[in-house]
């Protein structure tokens, strides 16, 4: 009888569990057994691991051989159990020894001929690793650029399972994880000022940037609509080393971390197509609960054009997260959280032929048709809304100007200086953004001046203000006056705040 023992890590959600895969190879009739409730893609492990062993130099078993996966009672998904279960293996036949593997998180899956390929969440594998005081851990050299991210645990990458047992055996160092993966900023290239006029569109976007503020762009198709979106975390203040940590593990466990950059500072940038599916936008899956591009865009900016297209139920799919901050997926097999902290930018066309302009000209649809169409969006949904603006149409003059706009940076820098104010004024809460204020501190600490709370008090005995919208004005009187270098909402922050908030007449 020879019995082994090697750690792993195991994931849900973001959160990682130690799991101990215990080999026991006995006499009997050859076989094997798989315990501790594996998936499917871990169920196919078995002829996975045994190609693998027998291409790599290795004997199979010919006896009695169970695996067993503890604690039993968490579900186990994923193909990157093939390389601690190959580990296992070796070391209950004698060809490495136990002591070489304590301490040592083995994380990979195997090809038939012994390869290791790359495996999804690498980057909070290692992050619940270190938590858990492993010093050690060996990784697929796909997964190298992950690992520079994470400190205090000391990552060798292998391309095969025979250089992974020549690390075991001999303490040879591979491919030691050293140098770090330059940052990927995907959108260094989209700038402000490309934008041509959209005085009033721009002036929305930094207020919503400043205060964290979702925003609803309604305008003709061609008028700059997706144009402002794309270049929106231009002009949000890059990400701080922890969140981009964050922000990377989600995309890790996604499989989409190559497409960002490891390193990168800049906030997401996740813009569905309007015909994406509820558990696409959300997050989901029968098995594998993936994370959707509402944790996808987490502390960046969540983008769907053409927002009256999207298939029912999609948009109304955000309204728990935009409140709370966080997605949970419920499955048979447990529950899976995923945070969910986005700026959205909805953008829509004002009738269905686009060309409703508030004047009417070159429009051909009826009334009916128009508010129909805008119908599409729910009111609940539209009450979270906190800035509604609509788009013009360039004046030529607009259009022949040489000058261009106001760049991203300059409008960074005022972002920045506004949210160091907001940063002060919260130093004392759990709290950063304008946005985030909690009702109650609404109307005690952070009310307006009287004249501005008087108005909004009006607003609402005249039916035009919800109790929802009563506390977005007043949040959005705080990031105005931020930028206006106000102490406190003045009546005409208020003001502005109550125009941006109720922008067209479409939805009355």
């Amino acid at each position: 009888m020879a019995l082994s023992r090697v750690k792993t890590i195991a994931l849900v959600g973001l959160e990682g569990y130690v799991i101990d895969i215990e080999v026991d190879i006995a006499e009997g009739l050859p076989g094997y057994t798989l315990l501790g409730l594996p998936d499917t893609a871990l169920t196919e492990s078995r002829d996975r691991v045994r190609s693998a062993l027998v291409n790599s130099g290795f004997a199979w078993p010919n006896r009695r051989v169970t695996v067993s996966l503890s604690p039993a009672w968490l579900p186990k998904k994923g193909s990157n159990f093939d390389l601690p279960i190959a580990i296992a293996l070796l070391i209950a036949k004698g060809e490495i020894l136990q002591e070489s593997c304590d301490d040592i998180v083995f994380m990979g899956e195997l090809g038939l001929d012994g390869s290791l390929r790359f495996v999804r969440g690498v980057l909070p594998t290692l992050v619940s690793a270190t938590k858990e005081g492993f010093s050690r851990a060996i990784i697929p050299r796909d997964n190298r650029s992950e690992s520079t991210l994470v400190k205090g645990i000391q990552s060798s990458s292998a391309s095969s399972l025979l250089g992974v047992v020549e690390l075991l055996r001999d303490g040879k160092i591979l491919e030691e994880v050293s140098v770090l993966q330059e940052a990927n900023d995907e959108s260094v290239s989209l700038d402000l000022e490309d934008v041509v006029g959209q005085k009033g569109a721009r002036f929305a976007l930094e207020i919503a940037a400043i205060g964290g503020h979702h925003i609803l762009f309604i305008g003709p198709p061609g008028t700059g609509k997706t144009m402002l979106a794309e270049r929106a975390p231009t002009i949000l203040p890059p990400l701080t080393q922890d969140i981009a940590l964050e922000v990377s593990a989600i995309h890790s466990v996604a499989g989409v971390l190559n497409l960002r950059g490891a390193l990168s500072s800049l906030p997401p940038f996740v813009a569905p197509h309007h015909t994406t599916t509820s558990p696409a936008m959300v997050g989901g899956g029968s098995h594998a609960v993936r994370p959707g591009a509402v944790s996808l865009a987490h502390e960046g900016i969540l983008f769907i054009d053409e927002a009256p297209e999207c298939t029912g139920g999609v948009l109304d799919s955000l309204r728990q997260p935009l409140e709370s901050g966080t997605v949970t997926i419920s499955r048979a097999t447990g529950s899976t959280t995923y945070p969910a902290n986005f700026l959205l930018i909805l953008a829509a066309n004002p009738c269905p032929c686009g060309r409703y302009s508030g004047r009417g000209k070159s429009c051909t649809c009826s009334s009916l048709q128009i508010r129909r169409y805008l119908q599409k969006l729910s009111g609940p949904l539209l009450d979270r809304i906190d800035i509604r603006t609509y788009v013009e149409v360039p004046t030529r003059v607009e259009m022949a100007n040489p000058l261009p706009g106001e760049s991203s940076a300059l409008v960074r820098k005022r972002v920045i200086e506004a949210r160091e104010v907001s940063a002060q004024r919260f130093a004392r809460c759990s709290w950063k953004l304008n946005s985030r204020i909690p009702p109650r501190e609404l109307r005690k600490r952070f009310a307006a001046e009287k004249s501005a709370m008087a108005l909004l008090h009006s607003e609402m005995d005249s039916e035009r203000l919800s109790a929802r919208g009563f506390h977005k004005v007043l949040r959005l009187g705080w990031s105005i006056a931020d930028q206006k270098g106000h102490s406190i909402p003045t009546k005409e922050d208020v003001e502005v705040a109550l125009g941006l908030r109720e922008g067209m007449d479409l939805f009355q």
